[in-house]
C-alpha cells in the first residue's frame, strides 16, 4: 500500500496478477467448451496464448488507474482506464467493513476489503487487493473514523463468545437432509441392482457419491473454523476454509433473528441461528446471515443475549392457532404460535424443521394482513411483518381473522412506541456491556 498524488494510495503491486488471471481463466474455460466441437486444437492453444498478454495488460492498467484516499468523513475511490470513475463513500453511512481472502489471494498473502453502505445495492468500493496486514489496518482505520475517533486509534480488543468445533460441524452436516437423501438414493441403487441382477446399475452410485463431495464442502467449507467474538465495534465473525472471511456485525444492525432446529439435530439439542443484518445486500446478506451454523440451544441463546441484550426469548408466552387451521396446514398447525412483549415479536412455525422468528418492534418497516379464499371461508388470516430484506420473513399464519386484525393494530402501536424510545445505533458502543465468554463443549 503506497501513496502517490494528493495522498491517494495504490493497491498492492501483485493485484495485476489476481485481476489478469481471470481473463486467462475465461479463455481456458471457452477453450474447454470448444474442444468437443469442430475447432482445431491449434487455434484453441493460440487463443489461450494470446489471452496471457491481454490479461496481463488488463491487470496492470486496472491497477495503475485505481487510487483511493481516506478523509476525515469519506473514502474516495478512483477507477477506470478509458472512462474515469470517482466514487465517494460517506463514513457516517458505513454499515460494515469485512476482510475477505479468496484462495488465490491467500496464496499471495493478499486480502480484499469490502464496504457495506446504507442504501447501497451491492458492496461499495471494494478494495482488492491489499496485503493482509494493510487490509486489517485499513479496516481498523475506517472503523475508527466512522466512530469519530482518531484515525490511528488501535483496533478494539475482543472477547471470544463462541467457537464451533469441526467435529460438531461435520456431524451436523451428516445429519442434514441432503446427506440423508443421498444415502437413501444410494441404498435404492443397490436394492434395484440386487433385485434386477443388473450390476451395471451400480455405476450410477459413482456420480451420486461424487456429487456428495461438493454438497459437503458447501456446508462445511464456508463455516470452517467458525468463531464469534465481541468487541466495542460489534460482533466479529471469522470463518472459511478455501475463502476466509472476517466480518463485523455492528451494534444495532441486526433487524431480526431466526432459530432453526432441524429434526435430525434435535436429539443433540442443536440449532442454527440466522440473522437479517441491515446494510448487507445480495450475496453479502447471504454471507452475513449465519450467526451460528450449529450449537447447543443454550449456547445459541447466550450468543443472542449479546445481540439482543435484555431480551429473554423463551419468556415470551405464545398462543396457538384455532383448530380450523389444520385444514390449511395439517402437519404443523399445532406448532404455530405467536407472542410479543414490549421489545420483540416471537413467531413459531414448522414441524420437522422448527423455526422461531424474533423481530424487534423498532426495526419493523411495515405490517400487512392477507386473507386467501380458503382462509376467508375458515375465518382465518395471515399477518406479515416486513423488515430489511434477509433470511428472516416473519409470517404469522392462520390466525383467527379478528385476532389477526388485533395483532396488526398492536404491532403498529408497538413499533411506533419502540422507535420513539430507541436510541441511535452507534459504532464502538458495546451491546449490553462487557462480554461473558460462552463455554463450548
Amino acid at each position: 500500500m503506497s501513496e502517490d498524488r494528493e495522498g491517494f494510495r495504490r493497491l498492492h503491486p501483485l493485484t495485476p496478477i489476481l485481476r489478469g488471471w481471470k481473463v486467462f481463466a475465461a479463455a481456458v474455460a471457452i477453450a474447454a467448451q470448444q474442444a468437443y466441437g469442430d475447432v482445431e486444437i491449434s487455434w484453441l492453444l493460440i487463443a489461450i496464448a494470446v489471452s496471457i498478454p491481454i490479461g496481463a495488460a488488463y491487470g496492470v492498467l486496472s491497477w495503475w488507474s485505481t487510487h483511493y484516499r481516506i478523509g476525515d468523513d469519506d473514502l474516495r475511490l478512483e477507477t477506470g482506464v478509458l472512462f474515469k470513475r470517482s466514487r465517494r463513500v460517506r463514513l457516517d453511512r458505513l454499515q460494515a467493513v469485512d476482510v475477505v481472502r479468496p484462495l488465490v489471494a491467500r496464496a499471495l498473502g493478499l486480502a480484499e476489503v469490502r464496504l457495506e453502505v446504507a442504501g447501497g445495492s451491492s458492496s461499495e468500493a471494494p478494495l482488492a487487493y491489499l496485503s493482509e496486514a494493510s487490509a486489517q489496518q485499513l479496516r481498523a482505520e475506517l472503523l475508527a473514523r466512522a466512530a469519530g475517533l482518531q484515525h490511528d486509534t488501535p483496533e478494539a480488543p475482543e472477547a471470544v463468545l463462541l467457537e464451533v468445533p469441526l467435529s460438531r460441524l461435520i456431524e451436523a452436516t451428516l445429519r442434514s437432509g441432503a446427506t440423508i437423501g443421498g444415502l437413501f438414493v444410494l441404498f435404492g441403487v443397490f436394492v434395484i441392482a440386487g433385485i434386477a441382477r443388473e450390476w451395471s446399475v451400480l455405476s450410477l452410485a459413482i456420480p451420486i457419491a461424487l456429487a456428495a463431495v461438493p454438497v459437503t464442502m458447501s456446508l462445511v467449507g464456508p463455516h470452517f473454523g467458525f468463531t464469534v467474538a465481541e468487541s466495542p465495534d460489534g460482533l466479529r465473525v471469522r470463518r472459511g476454509l478455501l475463502e476466509t472471511r472476517n466480518q463485523t456485525v455492528p451494534p444495532g444492525r441486526v433487524q431480526a433473528v431466526r432459530i432453526v432446529e432441524p429434526w435430525l439435530w434435535r436429539s443433540q439439542g442443536w440449532c442454527r441461528v440466522e440473522v437479517t443484518v441491515a446494510g448487507y445486500v445480495g450475496t453479502g446478506q447471504e454471507a452475513a446471515s449465519v450467526l451460528c451454523p450449529v450449537a447447543p440451544r443454550a449456547e445459541a441463546l447466550q450468543l443472542l443475549a449479546r445481540v439482543l441484550p435484555g431480551i429473554d426469548i423463551d419468556a415470551v408466552p405464545l398462543t396457538g392457532v384455532p383448530p380450523q387451521a389444520r385444514w390449511l396446514d395439517p402437519f404443523a398447525w399445532r406448532q404455530l404460535g405467536v407472542g410479543a412483549d414490549n421489545r420483540v415479536l416471537v413467531n413459531r412455525s414448522g414441524r420437522l424443521t422448527r423455526r422461531l422468528d424474533v423481530v424487534l418492534h423498532e426495526k419493523m418497516q411495515s405490517v400487512r394482513l392477507s386473507q386467501g379464499p380458503l382462509q376467508r371461508r375458515l375465518g382465518l388470516a395471515t399477518v406479515h411483518l416486513d423488515v430489511t430484506p434477509g433470511p428472516v420473513h416473519a409470517n404469522v399464519a392462520h390466525r383467527a381473522a379478528a385476532d389477526a386484525r388485533a395483532l396488526l393494530d398492536a404491532e403498529v402501536d408497538r413499533a411506533r412506541l419502540s422507535r420513539a424510545s430507541a436510541g441511535p445505533d452507534r459504532w464502538m458502543t458495546p451491546p449490553g456491556g462487557a462480554a461473558a465468554p460462552i463455554v463450548t463443549r
